[in-house]
């Protein structure tokens, strides 16, 4: 079927919205007597909706979550220990005007990684560019790189979203290399932009993370937590609900 010349031009003018529905909003328009204006007005907002919805579709997708997550599915109930008031003040998301520091820590399976995906989307709903990725992932991605001479390139992977989110720290040994390219991107992040962390090793065992070099994790901890919030989870892991008897 071949396009009109208003079809064609609103496909020029790169107007899908309007392209789709002016039939129908103007079929609408005739039968409840739009007023020029309200009909020009509702033609435009759609137009504008279906970019704004577009925008936060592409950056929801750049960001990589593992799996969308948001609060309505978190079970608040579960962890033994979480201050609910201190996490939905996070999700306002004034953190990152500070250029400030998420830290969520506690053991296995209490729902850190679900949280910082959900402060994350929150992020991308409200415009901010979010990447999510294991501390492990950021390591090998940059050792790769490292390797080729394009470690510079890399990094900036890793430095130009509003919110980073670095998940799984402490769950595998870092070796001394690895060490040190996390903590680029830790320190070259420092004030510029928000680091989510995710980990289940107390900040008096990170030592052991970074390959038991002293040096290097008091650099990583002044740097982190200099602007930070720390939520601490407190329980047993969720993947075991149903699977454990509490006492009596």
């Amino acid at each position: 079927m071949n396009e009109t010349p208003l079809e064609t031009n609103l496909n020029y003018l790169k107007l899908p919205y309007i392209r789709k529905n002016l039939d129908l909003l103007t079929q609408q328009a005739t039968e409840k007597q739009w007023s020029f204006t309200q009909y020009l007005r509702t033609l435009i907002e759609g137009e504008v909706q279906l970019r704004l919805d577009n925008k936060v579709a592409r950056r929801i997708s750049a960001a990589r979550f593992p799996v969308i997550k948001s609060m309505e599915s978190f079970d608040w109930s579960w962890p033994k220990k979480i201050n609910q008031a201190q996490v939905q003040e996070l999700l306002q998301l004034r953190f990152l005007e500070e250029k400030a520091n998420v830290i969520l820590l506690g053991g296995v399976g209490l729902g850190k990684s679900h949280l910082a995906s959900a402060i994350g989307y929150a992020a991308c709903l409200q415009g901010h560019s979010v990447l999510f990725s294991s501390a492990v992932d950021i390591i090998n991605t940059l050792a790769t790189a490292h390797a080729t001479h394009q470690l510079k390139r890399a990094l900036r992977k890793y430095l130009s979203p509003t919110v980073l989110i670095m998940d799984e720290l402490g769950y595998l040994p870092i070796d001394k290399a690895g060490a040190d390219l996390l903590f680029q991107v830790i320190s070259e992040r420092y004030e510029k932009g928000s680091i989510i962390l995710t980990t289940n090793q107390p900040y008096k065992r990170w030592a052991r993370v970074f390959n038991n070099d002293a040096t290097l994790t008091s650099a990583v901890l002044d740097r982190l937590l200099h602007h930070a919030h720390t939520v601490t989870l407190q329980g047993r892991s969720y993947r075991m609900k149903g699977q454990i008897t509490e006492p009596e």
